[in-house]
């Protein structure tokens, strides 16, 4: 392959500010969230945006289970100074599930990714000695279905908001070519899963951290599909001219509320499919 080949259009497809004054027991005023989308023909599989501490968990490590299970990770930042810790377990149900990579997963097209099911949601919490904790999260969301709902936690864990799937649909129907995101992006399994959009998706913490993430599937016979799972204090967002959505609220957001305002493209950069293998489980 050349190099002309290799490259393509690199942007940050869409930015949601989320500002809230949550006025339950034990929340916090002025939240705010930064959420990017980073995508072209789904090339975009690991994030832009660079950290004071991060790192990646592909799943790649573990043993392929049909039935869910629980596991901690360190993300690979043991022996950089601080250390990021994950437990992945059952909110209800039994756990995650992990696959060998397949048409509707796997960044690279190869190793495993996570899924949730209707009937098996899965948690990630979260713990850190970082400064100023985790304000980053992000993963690549591949076979996007209307059921595929991730719920955040902030560090007093209450409940911060979830995200509607159906926002990273608007912005793709609205590119100029939404024909580009749909299908698998990946040489194994090219064009399958046509139906879905693969994404890499952002969530940036402007105000606090976050101490939970959950994953589920709202939809009766679909997946939540997810892959390079990457956590960090962020140093810089990536870079891109981005589509912005606002939503201003009094209380937790419900999913389907928030308002397309803009679209913008942004310049070529490299990218390769490399898979960030930065991952490690720790017992």
């Amino acid at each position: 392959m050349t190099n002309v080949s290799k490259r393509m259009a690199v942007f940050t497809a869409a930015t949601i500010a989320l500002t809230g004054l949550f006025t339950a027991s034990g929340a916090v005023a002025g939240v705010q969230f930064i959420v990017s989308f980073e995508a072209e023909a789904a090339g975009v599989q690991n994030t832009t945006a660079t950290f004071s501490v991060g790192g990646v968990e592909n799943f790649d490590s573990l043993a392929v289970h049909k039935y869910p299970q629980s596991f901690t990770t360190n993300f690979g930042t043991s022996g950089v100074g601080s250390t990021i810790t994950g437990t992945y377990a059952a909110e209800s149900g039994n756990g995650v599930q992990i696959n060998a990579a397949d048409k509707y997963g796997g960044a690279g097209g190869a190793g495993n990714y996570a899924v949730a099911f209707s009937k098996t949601p899965y948690a990630l919490t979260l713990s850190s000695d970082v400064s100023g904790g985790v304000n980053y999260f992000g993963y690549w969301l591949s076979a996007l279905d209307k059921g595929n709902y991730a719920t955040f936690y902030g560090d007093g864990g209450q409940k911060l908001f979830t995200f509607d799937p159906s926002d990273v649909i608007k912005a793709v129907n609205l590119s100029a070519n939404p024909r580009l995101y749909y299908g698998n992006p990946n040489a194994a399994f090219k064009g399958q899963d046509g139906g879905e959009p693969f994404v890499f998706v952002n969530f940036f913490d402007k105000t606090g951290s976050f101490s939970k993430v959950v994953f589920s599937e709202n939809n009766f016979g679909g997946g939540y599909e997810s892959d390079n799972h990457t956590v960090g204090h962020y140093a810089t967002m990536g870079q891109g001219t981005q589509v912005t959505l606002i939503h201003s609220v009094t209380g937790v957001p419900e999913p389907g509320t928030w308002a397309l305002m803009g679209l913008g493209f942004a310049g070529l950069g490299f990218l390769g499919y490399r898979r960030n293998r930065l991952a490690s489980v720790v017992a």
